[in-house]
């Protein structure tokens, strides 16, 4: 019996995304905003490891707990189970947040980074609206409860797990998707849905509400390909967990990768207007892929687009254009362009001679 996307029924809000193409292979309700509970905390990871890439703090790096935060946060929902006098390092409290969903830790962790919770939840938005996540706000560190003030989207949500993994590879591998995880003496285990049964599987994160029941953000890679997915608002946990495990095998299995252009190929150029070359070539620097159904042929159709001529001065590696895919049957993607080589402004003398043979062609 063939692999099928899930149901409405069981993941009212689904979507899947290649990172490798940066196709989307299946959307519904992508941009309905939702309580992503302690989902949330994904964004708390991904600003801690922003934040250790700045050098503003280290994982080894300890913090000491405050007594009002540790009476706020002590045995509230998912914890690590800090004392009320620990003295934690950065490394403890994030694998507590990804891989327990340690509501103190998430707290102990901004506290401690920012100076207050209130100045991490600030930089958390401002993170979030940096990365392009238009439809989402946070209003605490780790998701709990806040009067419907923290909501996203499906859409956004893989934007954040994008960002995540180009950005931070080694984070991600290091932080995300350990199985279980040991603090004060005390083992427990990771309730990541897909992880050890979906191959390829390392993450992400689980949510749940009573308002939005229950959801999840999750990847997976094979054979080069990454994966992340979204499913959400389905009523019980077995559903939520079968529509990921579901979702994501349907991806790998009834979609077949192709590579279109090799990493730095020349894909195209592009008209310059006032440089000391006429043109530049274009290229996609991880390459250009497109995922194809495997049962029925499709069509695919590559159009190059940017605002032209292109004004001088471009830099090298610049982004300057983008390469827009049109698959029947299937939403159009594009894939960004960048400049191979600067164009530097032009002299007088190339600027005449630009225009000497402007207009003669």
């Amino acid at each position: 019996m063939p692999i099928l996307p899930p149901s409405a029924e069981v993941a009212p809000i689904a979507y899947l995304f290649d990172v490798t193409s940066g196709q989307v292979l299946l959307e519904r309700e992508a941009d309905r905003r939702f309580m992503p509970a302690s989902i949330t905390k994904v964004m708390t990871t991904f600003l801690a490891f922003e934040w250790m890439e700045e050098g503003r703090i280290v994982p080894q790096q300890s913090f000491t707990i405050r007594p009002e935060l540790w009476k706020k946060w002590n045995n509230v929902g998912s914890t690590m189970f800090l004392a009320h006098d620990a003295r934690v390092t950065v490394d403890d409290l994030l694998h507590g947040v990804t891989t327990v969903s340690a509501n103190d830790g998430a707290a102990a962790l901004a506290d401690g980074a920012a100076g207050s919770i209130d100045d991490w939840v600030a930089a958390m938005n401002e993170k979030a609206e940096e990365i392009g996540m238009r439809d989402s706000r946070f209003g605490t560190p780790n998701g709990w409860m806040d009067d419907g003030r923290t909501f996203t989207t499906a859409r956004d949500l893989t934007m954040l797990a994008t960002h995540m993994l180009r950005r931070h590879p080694v984070k991600y591998r290091h932080f995300v998707g350990q199985r279980e995880f040991t603090y004060n003496e005390i083992t427990q285990p990771n309730h990541d849905p897909i992880s050890g049964i979906v191959a390829g599987a390392d993450g992400i994160k689980t949510g749940f509400t009573n308002q939005a029941g229950y959801g999840f953000l999750g990847s997976a890679q094979r054979d080069g390909r990454r994966l992340v997915m979204v499913v959400a608002g389905s009523p019980r946990a077995r559903d939520r967990n079968r529509a990921a495990r579901d979702l994501l095998e349907w991806g790998f299995t009834r979609f077949e990768q192709h590579r279109v252009f090799s990493p730095d190929a020349l894909v195209a150029s592009a008209e310059v207007q006032g440089g000391d070359a006429r043109e530049v070539a274009l290229l996609a620097p991880q390459g250009i892929y497109v995922d194809l159904p495997t049962e029925a042929r499709r069509d695919v159709t590559l159009k190059v687009t940017y605002d032209g001529p292109l004004r001088a001065p471009i830099r090298k590696g610049e982004r300057v254009a983008e390469l827009v895919v049109a698959i029947d049957g299937m939403p159009d993607f594009s894939v960004p362009l960048v400049a191979r080589e600067g164009v530097a402004e032009a002299g007088f003398g190339r600027r005449l001679l630009n225009g000497v043979l402007g207009w003669i062609t």
